[in-house]
């Protein structure tokens, strides 16, 4: 596609982004090759690893260490960019063909393979230098992650259920950061990650409903598709799973009782979203997909708080 068809503000981005406010011009196809034009996966990405984080220190009855935190959101956003490049190189035709996809720079012949390829390496670059400031346990974790991430563009190829596989990949980083912070793994970090899981099928289904008619021209398989006007009910259905899993979690860690009100409002805050999901509004849809931020947010706030008044339930918390 000619770069003059392409527009200039991608549509699943905000119209007030910063990368199309403020950076140069010459940066702005690499910016948004990284998705820095549209943050949330950034979070999204992020916040399982810092919800395993923040569970390791509440097992142990202190803070989370500000410094892994930090390391973490360092290692999302580089790790995301890389991610998100290498889902471009591979979909560059399929992107040609959806509309929302259609202007990404690889697809739009903005930046070529090549470039893209060059970005891919400098972003794991950086990222793996941060990785291997971890102890031995999470740097296995982390190069083991690349499986997931290399099969995924993959998935709509061939399953209906690529919002699965999407799942077990953006929340590899609950066990990461949990091995991070405690070099070990334990069960109360697996059903955190299962929660996860389960969080990931459902706010990817509602991302995907904004490309039903399109993934249906193009051939591109999705759980949005797959499940049809059943969507709704199906993202609840996995969220409730992702709330009872959290509290499986919480239960088999013995956190304190404030975990409740919190986990409280982090399964509100799913449940609305499936109540307002709404087939035929795609921009509805995108809107629900970003607020999930705030819910992933809520959920480690909630494990940060349970580090208070284990031991007041029977002896063990909750």
């Amino acid at each position: 596609m000619p770069e003059t068809q392409t527009p200039d503000i991608l549509p699943d981005a905000r119209p007030d982004n910063w990368v199309d406010r403020f950076a140069p011009e010459g940066l702005r196809p690499w910016l948004r090759l990284g998705r820095f034009d549209r943050p949330a996966g950034i979070w999204l990405l992020m916040l399982p690893g810092w919800q395993g984080a923040a569970l390791a220190a509440a097992l142990a009855g202190t803070w989370p260490d500000f410094l892994l935190l930090a390391k973490i959101l360092a290692g999302a956003a580089l790790m995301r960019a890389a991610g998100c490049a290498y889902n471009d190189i591979v979909d560059r035709d399929l992107d040609a063909r959806v509309a929302r996809t259609a202007g990404r720079p690889v697809a739009s012949g903005r930046l070529s393979v090549r470039q893209a390829w060059a970005f891919v390496i400098a972003c794991s670059l950086a990222g793996a230098a941060i990785l291997f400031t971890l102890p031995p346990l999470a740097i296995g974790l982390g190069v083991a992650s690349l499986v997931l991430v290399a099969a995924y563009p993959f998935m709509k190829r061939i399953t209906w259920w690529p919002q699965a596989w999407l799942g077990l990949t953006f929340n590899w980083g609950a066990l990461l950061g949990f091995a991070a912070a405690t070099g070990e793994l334990g069960l109360p970090a697996l059903l955190l990650y299962l929660g996860g899981v389960f969080w990931t099928l459902g706010y990817d289904t509602i991302y995907a409903v904004q490309d039903m008619e399109d993934d249906a021209l193009a051939g591109i398989r999705s759980s949005a598709r797959r499940l049809g006007r059943t969507a709704p009910r199906a993202v609840l259905g996995f969220y409730v799973l992702a709330f009872l899993l959290a509290l499986a979690c919480a239960f088999t860690a013995r956190l304190g009782p404030l975990f409740l009100p919190l986990a409280a409002g982090y399964g509100l805050h799913l449940s609305r979203q499936a109540a307002q999901l709404d087939m035929d509004d795609p921009a509805g849809a995108l809107a629900l997909f970003r607020s999930n931020a705030l819910a992933g947010l809520i959920l480690f706030t909630a494990l940060v708080a349970g580090r208070f008044g284990q031991g007041l339930w029977g002896g063990g918390g909750l």
